[in-house]
Formats: C-alpha cells, sequence, structure tokens
C-alpha cells in the first residue's frame, strides 16, 4: 500500500479538494483507496458524508482498540473513510505519549495493506508532532501552492523543516492550486518556475467555480462537472502524474 498526505503549512490552499477528488479518481480507476481524514475541521469527511465511530481515539492509538473500527463506507466503489473527529484536536498531544514518537501513524496504517492499494491522508496546516507522524508515513507528500510569494516561502519552510527534522525532502512534491491566469504575478510563476517548484508536478489546479460546488454537492468534482470542466482535467492530470509516481 503506498501513502500519499495531503500537507501545507498554510490554510486554504486547496488542499482538501484535492485531497477529495484523488481519492475518488484512484477508486474509479479500481485503485481500493482509503482516506483519512485527519483534520478535526472534518471538511474531507463531510464531503463524503463520514460520520465518525465514535472510538477514543487514545485507544487507538495506544492498540486497545482495532483502528479498522474507524472505518466507514463512502458513497462510492472501491473507496473507504476514516472521518475526522473532534477529538483531533488533541491529537498532537496525544501522539506524544505513543512510542516511538514518529512512528504511530505508520503503525496504524500498516493493518490496512491487505485491503488498499493507497492510503491518502488530508491533513491539517501545521508543523507538528502529527506532522511528524505524517512526515515518517508517506511515501509522497503532495503539498498545493497558490502562485504566490507568500505561499512559496510556506512550501520553502516546510522543505527546510523536512531536511532539518532528518526527513527526505525529495518527497515533498508541490503542485500550483487556485491558480488564476488572470492575475499576472500567478501567470509569471506558473510560466517561469521559482527554484521552490523545481520539484513540482506539471499540473496546475485553477482557481474555479466548479471546485467550490464541490461543497453544494458535497461530493467530489468528477461526481457531477461535466467531463470537460478545466478543473476536473487538472485534477485527472494530477492524478495520472501521482498514478505513475507511485506505480499504482
Amino acid at each position: 500500500m503506498k501513502t500519499v498526505a495531503l500537507h501545507n503549512l498554510k490554510g486554504g490552499v486547496g488542499k482538501t479538494a484535492a485531497a477529495v477528488n484523488l481519492a475518488y479518481l484512484a477508486a474509479a480507476n479500481d485503485v481500493p483507496t482509503l482516506l483519512w481524514d485527519l483534520d478535526p475541521q472534518g471538511a474531507s469527511s463531510w464531503y463524503f458524508h463520514g460520520q465518525p465511530q465514535h472510538e477514543k481515539t487514545k485507544n487507538v492509538l495506544h492498540g486497545a482498540t482495532p483502528v479498522s473500527r474507524l472505518v466507514t463506507p463512502s458513497p462510492y466503489a472501491n473507496l473507504s473513510l476514516i472521518p475526522a473527529d473532534f477529538s483531533y484536536r488533541y491529537l498532537d498531544v496525544m501522539l506524544r505519549k505513543v512510542e516511538p514518537p514518529r512512528q504511530a501513524l505508520r503503525r496504524l496504517l500498516k493493518p490496512f495493506a491487505g485491503d488498499y492499494a493507497l492510503a491518502i491522508l488530508d491533513c491539517p496546516p501545521s508543523l507538528s508532532h502529527l506532522a511528524d507522524n505524517v512526515f515518517a508515513a508517506a511515501d509522497l507528500v503532495l503539498a498545493p501552492v497558490v502562485p504566490t510569494w507568500l505561499s512559496l516561502r510556506a512550501l520553502e519552510q516546510v522543505e527546510d523543516y523536512l531536511r532539518d527534522a532528518g526527513f527526505d525532502p525529495s518527497r515533498l512534491r508541490p503542485f500550483y492550486s487556485m491558480a488564476d491566469r488572470r492575475r499576472q504575478l500567478h501567470r509569471e510563476l506558473i510560466e517561469r518556475r521559482p527554484q521552490a517548484m523545481a520539484r513540482g508536478l506539471h499540473a496546475v489546479i485553477p482557481y474555479a467555480s466548479m471546485v467550490e460546488r464541490m461543497g453544494e454537492r458535497r461530493a467530489p468534482m468528477a461526481a457531477f462537472a461535466p467531463s470537460d470542466d478545466p478543473a476536473l482535467l487538472a485534477y485527472a492530470e494530477l492524478w495520472l502524474e501521482l498514478k505513475a509516481m507511485l506505480k499504482l
């Protein structure tokens, strides 16, 4: 099973939309997929109509409750969900009490390897002990980046953190998100990518009203958008790049 995290130090950059659409597209392409919503806001869970199982998180972390009890079905074939629980707001504190300190999430994901080919982690925006667990568990960390200098600075901060904390920074793979080509700065940064985007994926997710309608429909884009919609095509390109990198 391959594990992919959607992570960014900044919020509001399209992280959850990417997680939801990638999970759907993977499942629709016959890749058994598990989406784990680690953000206490629970946006990914809400899109997929997921309800938390109300198992005590600390019992799961310490092995007293099987992690499989957290899994719920989604409305779509090949796609399961571990919905967010509001107790996840304390997850960073709880993980610090688990030994070894960075390996709890990797250990919890291990039993799913027999049932799923891909696990996608939708992560809260932070650099924390939870983030350390995510970085230790993920084969790739996808970072959506708005084409602005402030967003690029946040990407560089994450890369520096990975290097300083002993993680492999080459696993961090950014892609442009919420890109508005009507804006000169966005166009310039897309066409002449700065060094921070040297390992960036080619897909560029546009700033589009169709993405916002995911909230209205509570569904991934492919479930309702026209097949030629530019944003949907961009997510499809992102999925194909991810599939090729992970050899799924």
